[in-house]
């Protein structure tokens, strides 16, 4: 039996296939590690690098809306809602929408309530982030919707920063530079570090693009119109944030990044939570292909074709990670050293070390003015590719694939808690 394996493995690994599929998987992330460097620079050469504060507030500033959606938050919606009126802006309303919480949320919420500084739609069924959003922003007065999770708490000068975004009729929405504020264990360490090596520096990179993947759900502001011009946020969706992000770039509607509105924001602190969450945004971003991939492929899409081609290949290369991993351990397995797999460290993997390294870097330097802990994470940045992505990898193989071959369920659209 072995024999037969030997043979297959010995005939695989000398086709034509198995070499593209090597440079694929060797040179993948490399060459997206070096372009968002370069871009992300980009974007910093040309919008970041003379900022120096909020501008200032026009005689006639636009209203806005602060929306805090809530299910079970009692432990942080009463900081939350602190922070939130804590911003230094003019004209703004607060709106907390519970969405039929279970827990003392709604205890922690009614003194703010009582005080009248805080408008409350409470729902008696518990429907889901979306739906939860949608039925608040038919009460939303102001003409800017700042969405804001219920355990995170933003900078005094987000809207001072995220605001003037829309004097431009084009912009539709504007995401903000969510920070990690928990940062009491390794794993939130790593979100950390990930949160500014990849998140920050991609939404970067993407501007430079001009369409950006999403919005970042912990923290986004929207013109309400744009909203209603794309029939608002979809229940059916696992992640809300990416699928309305599509929804308003393929109507032509502009969304930009602001890395000067921070909000910081309290990450999974165990891995089982963290395996929940980013199986729900794997699953979220393949119900996003399968549902726009024909839309976007349209000519008159063509900007989001980067966007799509970056969404499809990190897909793939997660499948190739798991595939060849395994791969490569049958083969040592069977006593046949397999061509391409190496555990003993070789030239390709310093050199996609280094490359790692200088992507983490070039995000950090870049976040440092933004968060100024971000130096004590760097330390352990070295271990980040080798549990991040093979984690990661697991987790899109688990999750796309539902994603890509289902038809999102009615009741897809999940609650985002602190733990998950």
């Amino acid at each position: 039996m072995f024999g037969d394996v030997v043979s297959f493995l010995e005939w695989l690994e000398h086709t034509r296939f198995y070499f593209v599929w090597l440079v694929f998987f060797a040179w993948y992330p490399m060459l997206s590690g070096l372009m968002w460097i370069v871009t992300a620079l980009t974007y910093w050469w040309r919008r970041e690098r003379k900022q120096t504060g909020p501008p200032p507030l026009p005689e006639n500033p636009k209203a806005v809306t602060v929306l805090v959606p809530a299910y079970c938050e009692a432990d942080r919606i009463a900081e939350t809602l602190e922070s939130v009126l804590a911003i230094d802006y003019p004209v703004f309303e607060v709106i907390v929408v519970d969405d039929a919480s279970t827990d003392d949320t709604l205890f922690r919420i009614r003194p703010f309530v009582d005080s009248g500084r805080v408008r409350l739609i409470r729902k008696t069924t518990n429907e889901g982030k979306s739906m939860a959003m949608n039925d608040a922003l038919g009460c939303a007065r102001g003409e800017i919707v700042l969405i804001v999770d219920a355990d995170a708490q933003p900078d005094p000068a987000i809207l001072r920063y995220l605001v003037p975004h829309f004097d431009s009729t084009r912009v539709g929405a504007v995401t903000g530079n969510p920070r990690v504020a928990n940062r009491d264990s390794l794993l939130a360490r790593l979100q950390a570090i990930e949160f500014t090596s990849i998140v920050s520096l991609q939404k970067r990179a993407q501007r430079v693009w001009g369409r950006i993947l999403t919005v970042s759900g912990v923290v986004g502001a929207f013109h309400k119109d744009a909203l209603a011009d794309v029939n608002w946020f979809s229940p059916d969706m696992a992640t809300e944030d990416i699928d309305i992000s599509w929804k308003l770039q393929l109507r032509h509607w502009d969304i930009r990044y602001e890395p000067q509105a921070i909000v910081w924001m309290h990450v999974p602190p165990r891995w089982r939570d963290l395996w929940t969450q980013r199986r729900r945004w794997s699953l979220g971003l393949a119900q996003v292909l399968r549902r726009h991939f024909r839309e976007v492929i349209r000519w008159r899409s063509r900007r989001m074709w980067p966007v799509l081609l970056e969404s499809t290949t990190s897909i793939a290369w997660g499948f190739s990670f798991v595939l060849l991993t395994s791969l490569w351990i049958l083969s040592y397995a069977v006593g046949y050293p397999p061509v391409g797999g190496s555990p003993i460290p070789n030239w390709w993997g310093m050199l996609m070390a280094t490359v790692c390294l200088g992507q983490l870097g070039t995000g950090v330097l870049l976040d440092r003015r933004y968060d100024h802990r971000l130096g004590r994470s760097f330390v352990i940045a070295i271990i980040y590719p080798l549990i991040y992505w093979m984690f990661l990898a697991i987790v899109t193989v688990r999750s796309s694939p539902s994603g890509l071959l289902r038809s999102p369920q009615r009741k897809g659209a999940q609650w985002r808690t602190r733990r998950d």
